[in-house]
C-alpha cells in the first residue's frame, strides 16, 4: 500500500507527514482479528477439522477457535489484523500496552516520563527479560525496534513512527526517544504492533519464526489449520499457565461452534453466528462473555470513484440504510449503533446516529437530485461472516433508494490485494479494529477510502499536537464532519462475543487492543 518516507531527524514534518499519524491512526485497517484477518484456504476450500490436540491434550493445553488465519507471521511486511492478533503480547511484548480500559501501561518499560515540551520519552525498562533465542533484552534491542519500524517496514503502520526524530539507549535499561514535535498520538501507537520489541539478532525470519519476550514462543503452524504456542518457561514474568495454546481456524461458523460442541477446542474467540448462542446460554458446560471491542462495520466508500465523488449519493446510501433493522438481521440485534468512527471506549466519542438518520424517502431524492438512478454500485466484500451476511441487507437497502448494486466475494488476500492495496471497488465492509483510527481512513487522501478533505485533515493534525482538552475537542469536531460528509457508512460496532468452556478463566470482557492475552489464561 501507498507509504510516505519518514522525514529526516530533528526536521519538522511535513503537512501530509504529520497528518500520517495525527489522531492515534494505528492501524493497516484490517479486518476484525478473528473475522477477516488474512487466510490461507484449505486446498478443498473445506473448513478446516478434527482435533487440534490442545483440548484433547488436557488441562496443560488450550484451544482457540478463530475464523481465517494470517498469510504471514511478519506484520511488518504483511497486513491483516490474524497476525498481531496471534502474536503480539504473546510472542512479542512492547514497552508499553493497554489494560482493558484502554489505559496505557508498562510492559517492558517499567516507568516512563514526558519532557515538559513533550517531545522527549524517557523509559526505564525491566532489567531481566530476554528473547526466545536467548539474546538479553535491552535499550539497544529498543531502539533497533523503533528504527526498524521508520527503515524495512513496508505495511501502511509504519507512518506511526515518522514523528520520531531519533531513539538512544541511554544504557542498557534506558531508552530516550525524541519526537520532531508533541505528539498524543505517539505513546498510543507504541501499544499496537508498531511498538514491538524485536531482537537485534533476531530478525532473519519473521515470516515463520518470531522471536520476542513473551510468555509463549512459536511452535508449529499447520497452514490452513492452527498455529500452536509453546509456553516460554525463560518467561521474565508470570509464566504462562498453559503449556500450549492452539489457534484453530475455521471458514465455517457452524464448524466453529461444533469444535466447542465436541471438545475439540475449549474457546470461540469470537462467535461468528451470533443468532446460535442460545445453545450456549442454556448449556451449563459453557460460559458466554458479552462485551465491546473497537472494531467499527464500516461500509467504506471510494470517495474518488463516480458516483460516489457526490456528496449526494454518498449520504443516499447512508440514509437508505435502517441500521437497526440491519443489525437485527444480519448480526442478531449484538453489536452497538455509533453513527461514526468512534466507538465509546474513545475519550471524543459522541453517538452521531442522528447526523444521518434513515429516512428512504430523502435518499431517494438525493438520489435523483445527482442524476445517479439506475447507477451501479460494485460491493466487494472479504470472506467473512459479519462482512457476508451484511452485505445482502446492504444491497437490499440500498437499492431501495433507486441505485444499483451488484455483489462480489474476495479471499482476504485478495480483498487486501485488490480492494485495500488498489482501491478497485466501489463499496465494501469491513470491520476496522485498530485502536483510535479515524484518522488513517479519513486523514489519509492515498488510504483505500480516498477522502481528501482539508478541514479534517487540520483538526486531526491540531488534535494530535495540541493538549489534551485540544484533543478531545478537535477529534470530536472531525468525527462529526466525516459523519456530515458521508465519508463512510458505519453499520455497527462489533460486539466482544466470546463462548469458553465454564472452567476456563482469564477471558476479558471487552477486546480493544490488536491481541488475544493468551498468557492471561488458565482453568480452574
Amino acid at each position: 500500500m501507498p507509504h510516505r518516507a519518514h522525514p529526516d531527524p530533528g526536521v519538522l514534518m511535513t503537512r501530509s507527514a504529520r497528518l500520517a499519524t495525527a489522531g492515534l491512526a494505528l492501524g493497516s485497517a484490517l479486518a476484525l482479528a478473528a473475522c477477516s484477518a488474512g487466510s490461507t484456504a484449505n486446498p478443498s476450500g473445506s473448513a478446516a477439522s478434527g482435533a487440534t490436540g490442545a483440548a484433547a491434550a488436557g488441562s496443560d493445553a488450550v484451544g482457540i477457535g478463530l475464523v481465517l488465519e494470517p498469510v504471514s507471521l511478519d506484520f511488518t511486511k504483511k497486513d491483516g489484523a490474524a497476525i498481531p492478533q496471534a502474536l503480539l503480547g504473546n510472542v512479542y511484548q512492547n514497552l508499553v500496552t493497554l489494560d482493558e480500559s484502554g489505559t496505557i501501561v508498562p510492559q517492558l518499560a517499567k516507568s516512563w516520563t514526558v519532557s515538559p515540551d513533550r517531545k522527549t520519552y524517557t523509559f526505564s525498562l525491566v532489567d531481566n527479560a530476554t528473547f526466545s533465542n536467548g539474546a538479553k533484552f535491552t535499550a539497544a534491542d529498543a531502539v533497533f525496534s523503533i528504527n526498524q519500524v521508520k527503515t524495512s517496514w513496508t505495511v501502511g503502520v509504519k507512518k506511526a513512527m515518522d514523528v520520531v526524530a531519533s531513539a538512544e539507549a541511554v544504557s542498557p535499561t534506558e531508552l530516550k526517544v525524541t519526537l520532531t514535535r508533541p505528539s498524543n498520538s505517539w505513546l498510543y501507537a507504541m501499544t499496537t504492533r508498531v511498538g514491538a520489541m524485536f531482537s537485534t539478532t533476531g530478525v532473519a525470519d519473521l515470516a515463520t519464526k518470531p522471536i520476542g519476550t513473551g510468555p509463549y514462543t512459536m511452535g508449529t503452524w499447520k497452514r490452513g489449520d492452527s498455529i500452536t504456542l509453546n509456553r516460554n518457561d525463560s518467561y521474565w514474568g508470570t509464566k504462562a499457565h498453559f503449556a500450549t495454546a492452539t489457534l484453530k481456524y475455521f471458514k465455517d461458523a457452524t464448524a466453529l461452534n461444533n469444535a466447542l460442541l465436541t471438545g475439540t477446542i475449549d474457546i470461540i474467540g469470537t462467535v461468528q453466528a451470533p443468532d446460535s448462542l442460545a445453545q450456549f446460554t442454556s448449556n451449563p458446560k459453557y460460559q458466554v462473555i458479552e462485551g465491546t471491542t473497537n472494531g467499527e462495520v464500516v461500509l467504506s466508500f471510494n470517495n474518488s470513484r463516480a458516483p460516489l465523488t457526490d456528496k449526494r449519493v454518498r449520504q443516499a446510501i447512508r440514509q437508505s440504510i435502517d441500521h437497526k433493522t440491519l443489525l437485527d438481521t444480519c448480526w442478531s440485534g449484538k453489536g452497538t449503533l455509533i453513527g461514526s468512527m468512534v466507538p465509546p471506549t474513545d475519550p471524543w466519542y459522541e453517538d452521531l446516529t442522528s447526523v444521518m438518520p434513515y429516512d428512504l424517502a430523502k435518499a431517494k431524492a438525493l438520489v435523483n437530485e445527482a442524476g445517479a438512478a439506475g447507477k451501479t454500485l460494485r460491493l466487494r466484500l472479504p470472506a467473512a461472516p459479519y462482512a457476508t451476511s451484511c452485505g445482502q441487507v446492504v444491497k437490499s437497502m440500498v437499492e431501495q433508494s433507486g441505485l444499483k448494486v451488484t455483489i462480489d466475494q474476495l479471499e482476504f488476500p485478495q480483498w487486501l490485494t485488490s480492494v485495500f492495496g488498489q482501491a478497485d471497488y466501489d463499496m465494501s465492509i469491513v470491520a476496522h479494529v485498530e485502536p483510535r483510527d479515524i484518522s488513517r481512513l479519513f486523514g489519509d487522501p492515498t488510504y483505500y477510502t480516498r477522502y481528501d478533505n482539508l478541514a479534517v485533515q487540520d483538526l486531526f493534525v491540531a488534535a494530535d499536537e495540541g493538549d489534551q482538552a485540544t484533543q478531545v475537542a478537535d477529534m470530536k469536531k472531525a468525527a462529526r464532519l466525516v459523519a456530515e460528509d458521508a465519508a463512510a457508512d458505519w453499520l455497527f460496532l462489533m460486539p466482544n462475543l466470546v463462548v469458553a468452556d465454564k472452567d476456563i478463566t482469564g477471558l476479558p470482557k471487552n477486546a480493544i487492543g490488536e491481541y488475544l492475552d493468551l498468557g492471561k489464561l488458565s482453568r480452574s
